[in-house]
């Protein structure tokens, strides 16, 4: 599964604006996230960029860690 680590989340209403956003985007489905690490990780039905990845999440207010 692909993962990334994505900061500023503090609650679960965070957690299901990313899962939404990520949710949103053909291809991609069952998001899991750990709220205290931030880990963010989903399946892939084909590969998805990454750039398309960080603009949902920082279109939501959130930033992606590097």
């Amino acid at each position: 599964m692909p993962a990334i680590t994505v900061t500023g989340m503090s609650c679960q209403h965070c957690v299901g604006a990313v899962t939404k956003a990520l949710e949103a985007i053909n291809g991609i489905s069952d998001v899991t996230i750990d709220l205290s690490s931030g880990k963010v990780e989903w399946k892939e039905a084909a590969p998805v960029a990454s750039e398309t990845i960080e603009n949902a999440i920082t279109s939501i207010g959130f930033e992606v860690k590097k």
